[in-house]
C-alpha cells in the first residue's frame, strides 16, 4: 500500500493539505478540501500525518500564495494515464502570470480534437498550483471550470498578475 504524507495548513481563512510520497509531491488540496478529496486521487494509500516529511513543500506552496514564489523546487511524484501526463507536462509550461486555453493545450499535445478530454485531465490534477492548471482558460478568455471554484482560479490569476517578476 502506497504511503502519503501529509499537513493541514491554514492559509487566508482557508485550509489546504500537502501530501507527499518518499519521491516527491503527490497531492496539493485546494481551498477546504477534506482527506477524502484527496483519497479520491489515492484510494488505496495510507495516509499519515507529518510535518516532517512535507514541511518543505509546505514552505513553497505558502510562499506561493504570499506572492513570495513565482517557481517551484519540488520533485513531483504524480502519475495517471499517458494522456494525462501529456497534458499536465504541457500545463507546467505555462509560465508564472501568463495563461493558455484549452484548444492551445490540445493542439500542443498534437490531439486538436481532444478539447473536452484536455479539461478532464486538467481536473485530474493532483498538484494544482504546482502544474498550474488555473492557468488555463476557455478559448474566448473566461475562467472556464475550476475544481478549487471560480473564485479560487480568479483570485490565483490575480495574485500573479500583482506580484512583479
Amino acid at each position: 500500500m502506497k504511503e502519503i504524507y501529509y499537513q493541514i495548513i491554514e492559509f487566508d481563512n482557508h485550509t489546504y493539505i500537502i501530501a507527499v510520497t518518499d519521491k516527491g509531491l503527490a497531492y496539493v488540496g485546494l481551498r477546504d478540501e477534506t482527506l477524502s478529496d484527496m483519497s479520491v486521487f489515492y484510494p488505496k494509500a495510507n495516509f499519515i500525518e507529518s510535518k516532517v516529511r512535507t514541511q518543505k513543500c509546505v514552505n513553497e506552496v505558502k510562499e506561493y500564495l504570499q506572492g513570495e514564489r513565482t517557481k517551484f523546487n519540488l520533485k513531483i511524484d504524480i502519475s495517471g494515464t499517458e494522456f494525462q501526463e501529456s497534458v499536465w507536462k504541457a500545463v507546467a509550461k505555462i509560465p508564472y502570470g501568463s495563461v493558455s486555453n484549452y484548444t492551445k493545450i490540445a493542439n500542443e499535445i498534437n490531439r486538436p480534437k481532444a478539447v473536452r478530454a484536455v479539461g478532464t485531465a486538467i481536473g485530474k490534477n493532483p498538484v494544482p498550483l504546482v502544474v498550474p492548471c488555473h492557468r488555463v482558460l476557455a478559448k474566448d478568455g473566461t475562467l472556464g471550470g475550476y475544481r478549487g471554484g471560480l473564485a479560487m482560479k480568479s483570485d490565483l490569476l490575480q495574485l500573479e498578475r500583482n506580484v512583479q517578476l
